[in-house]
């Protein structure tokens, strides 16, 4: 589904500035896998998302999805297939629309109708079957705002929004990170549910290591730009926490990572 060959991003090139984003980044991702990904702050996390998505072009590199070149593809032409879902709740959404007109702009996301359909009463219904399943008693709150609801309602909307249309890869960026506990656990089974239901291809974002182990098929360690480590579903599922900062250690004296990486890990993943 997604094959990424020798792919370079760097920013602010030639500057005091400079940033190697991305080093030759080769990974290939099969359709319906969810893969999951970890690595300290600037390891090239979201970095790698946005190259998924066309918000930048590379520098060096080809990506390919579903078998089409999308290397020079902006991402206004991924879009149609592409959704993705960001770690701030707020996003993605007008707070000051109805649950039923986020609802309706995302159904007609991508969809070239004129005149635009308008919220008819046999749409409201398609919706508020939608918003059942969230199961979150919103189903007969479709005139509420946006803007009026918790972080964890508006993040299982943005979901549902996301994944409505069955688009081909859904990249989720720390989807979950803002969000209490109870509301994370509620996002993530919806997540697991969404995937299942429209074979979905994932790439998801954590700093949750419990997360990284308990969801999807394989998961990958990234730093400075660049995949080191890969973990399959196979080893995921006889590996815990402390596994995981083990392998970090065998990183470091491969020379992968320093000390003060290895530190910073277990400061974010513990």
């Amino acid at each position: 589904m997604i094959k990424i060959v020798d792919y370079h991003k760097t920013f602010n090139a030639g500057t005091l500035n400079e940033v190697y984003a991305l080093r030759g980044v080769d990974l290939h991702i099969a359709e319906g896998e969810f893969l999951t990904v970890i690595g300290t702050n600037g390891s090239g996390k979201s970095t790698l998302l946005n190259a998924i998505a066309g918000t930048f072009l590379p520098d060096r590199g080809t990506i390919t999805i579903g078998g089409q070149d999308m290397a020079r593809k902006q991402d206004f032409r991924r879009a149609r297939f592409i959704s993705r879902v960001f770690q701030n709740p707020f996003m993605g959404t007008a707070p000051d629309m109805t649950i039923a007109e986020n609802i309706h702009l995302a159904f007609m996301r991508g969809k070239h109708r004129y005149p635009v359909p308008g919220l008819t009463r046999e749409r409201l219904a398609v919706y508020r079957e939608e918003v059942r399943m969230l199961e979150m008693q919103l189903e007969d709150r479709l005139d509420n705002t946006i803007g009026t609801l918790s972080g964890g309602q508006r993040q299982a909307l943005t979901l549902l929004m996301a994944v409505m249309n069955g688009p081909r890869v859904l990249l989720l960026d720390e989807h979950t990170a803002a969000l209490d506990p109870k509301s994370a656990a509620q996002v993530v089974a919806l997540t697991e549910r969404f995937i299942a239901r429209y074979h979905l291809t994932t790439i998801m974002i954590t700093h949750s290591m419990q997360q990284a182990l308990a969801l999807g098929s394989r998961t990958i360690l990234m730093h400075k730009g660049q995949v080191i480590e890969e973990i399959p579903g196979k080893d995921k599922q006889y590996l815990t926490t402390s596994d995981l900062l083990d392998r970090f250690a065998d990183l470091r004296k491969q020379e992968k990572l320093t000390a003060d990486m290895i530190e910073e890990m277990r400061r974010e993943y513990l």
